[in-house]
């Protein structure tokens, strides 16, 4: 799913009252009906709804929405955010709000419903714990922070115990920067229209957005097809025309030779995670680099994997790595000085990109001249504090999005910053989001994991960023069936290598 800015939105809709045709008033008809119906359907009707909205489009939304609610018999109260006296309205004057705006304010004064004028703080209704509040003040055009009587406003709704749905974007937010330090609208849902905001996908968004629904109103498929997107969420139809199905004829040398530079003294456990997970991707073969002193932990634990034992207590040397598909380093393999001197023989001596991890991440941190030498279109998987390491500190998520796509550009690699949503950002400039995955997953192992996801479809022969899209699908989409059955709290790494099986079963449905 392409994610569009604000600019690109705008047009979309433009674009879909030319070409469909259809008015730019019935347009926002289908908007405030997918609304209402989703509030029918989420069982609030019963509810008094006490809908607050601005002069625009986004408050031409709020009052159709209004409109259909007492229509359809539901409680409802509305307000109008604006310093002119209501008998303006009436008497024809005043007319300030776009057309879309005036034309619903006419057919919701028809009813003779009750509607309030807020043109000061003196005005604020007192708003009870078991009303619904529709936000419909601002929409996603907006790009200054509030100010004056509409942040008061803002403050009032939100020292309310009433459940909060906001209208295509929570009053305040930004939609393409960041909104930090603004003050935002705390919604518990967001009702936006047929595809995501930028931010949506962001963590520091996460309390204003509350649980985004998406709703389709038909716009113009064409536009959508034509249009380019510096942004996209990793849908189920992207991952499906990437996988392939296994060929009957098949031998285990059609799926590729994998390896893995893992473990030391004390941090077994990363290897044999690693290593089952690579093996759980379809990987033909698997040679675990691994020291002496756990060779027969990974023997035991991952009998199906060969051993490459090159160093006592931890890594030395990787004998032979010219020869894989696919290498993947990093997990377990801890803090050594002479790290260094091995992370740069495997890069000189590995011609294809690498897959590269946790410890071997921080060891090029700590070493900043290995940058240069990673082999082009390599995959980075930081999580954010590796991230910053790397490449330095960001104040928010979009400054780190742009440093992200910068770096990726920079050194020709691929960067996999892991988190929900997890970021893939590619040396061309595109960025992709995951869609798969929960906060159980947040626990020790689980990055291990998907590094030998990754390490293994690479050695499929699956592309760099084939690799970093279904690898990141699977490893999420692992959780989230395996948290579905047990509970996010009692995941475990363990348990998402358990259910790749069953992730990749549903990607043939």
């Amino acid at each position: 799913m392409k994610i569009f800015s604000s600019a690109q939105i705008k047009n979309w809709d433009a674009f879909t009252t030319e070409n469909e045709p259809i008015s730019s008033v019935d347009l926002m008809e289908r908007a405030a009906t997918a609304c209402y119906q989703w509030l029918i359907q989420n069982n609030f009707a019963e509810k008094h709804f006490r809908i607050f909205c601005g002069k625009g489009n986004n408050g031409g939304d709020g009052l159709a929405i209004a409109r259909l609610q007492i229509q359809n018999n539901c409680r409802v109260t509305t307000y109008i955010l604006d310093p002119i006296a209501p008998d303006s309205y009436r008497d024809g004057f005043g007319k300030i709000g776009t057309a879309e705006f005036q034309t619903n304010l006419e057919r919701l004064q028809q009813l003779n419903t009750d509607i309030h004028f807020i043109q000061s703080a003196e005005f604020f209704p007192v708003l009870n714990n078991d009303d619904i509040i529709i936000d419909a003040i601002f929409v996603s055009g907006l790009n200054k922070p509030l100010q004056g009587i509409t942040e008061a406003l803002v403050k009032h709704i939100n020292n309310s115990a009433a459940l909060k749905i906001s209208i295509d974007l929570p009053t305040g937010l930004f939609a393409d920067k960041s909104s930090a330090g603004n003050s935002i609208i705390k919604a518990s849902h967001t009702l936006s229209f047929q595809n995501y905001k930028l931010a949506f996908l962001l963590a520091e968004n996460e309390m204003f957005c509350g649980d985004v629904h998406i709703l389709d109103i038909g716009l113009h498929k064409q536009f959508y097809k034509n249009e380019s997107a510096d942004f996209e969420l990793i849908d189920k139809e992207r991952i499906k025309s990437i996988y392939k199905p296994r060929s009957k004829f098949a031998h285990k040398g059609t799926y590729g030779h994998a390896a893995l530079l893992c473990g030391s003294n004390g941090m077994m456990g990363a290897a044999v995670l690693s290593s089952l997970a690579c093996l759980r991707s379809g990987v033909g073969k698997l040679t675990a680099y691994i020291p002496k002193c756990g060779y027969t932990v990974l023997q035991t634990a991952v009998p199906e994997a060969m051993c490459m034992v090159a160093g006592e207590d931890y890594l030395l040397s990787a004998p032979g790595i010219e020869k894989m598909n696919a290498v993947g380093i990093g997990p377990g393999i801890g803090m050594h000085p002479s790290h260094k001197k091995l992370i740069a023989e495997v890069f000189k001596n590995v011609n294809s990109p690498i897959v590269i991890d946790a410890d071997a991440l921080n060891i090029i941190a700590e070493n900043k001249e290995l940058l240069k030498a990673i082999p082009a279109y390599s995959i980075l998987t930081p999580h954010p504090k590796e991230f910053e390491r790397l490449f330095g500190k960001t104040e928010n998520d979009f400054e780190r999005l742009e440093l992200c796509k910068q770096k990726s550009q920079e050194h020709n690699i691929h960067i996999v910053l892991k988190g929900h949503n997890s970021l893939i950002s590619t040396p061309d400039g595109k960025q992709f989001f995951n869609s798969t995955g929960n906060s159980g997953m947040a626990t020790g192992g689980s990055g291990d994991v998907l590094t030998g996801i990754i390490t293994g479809l690479l050695a499929q022969g699956y592309n760099q960023i084939e690799s970093c899209l279904l690898g990141v699908y699977l490893h999420g989409l692992a959780g989230d069936i395996e948290a579905a059955e047990s509970s996010q709290e009692a995941l475990i790494a363990g348990d998402i290598i358990k259910a790749i099986g069953k992730a990749f079963k549903s990607l043939a449905h």
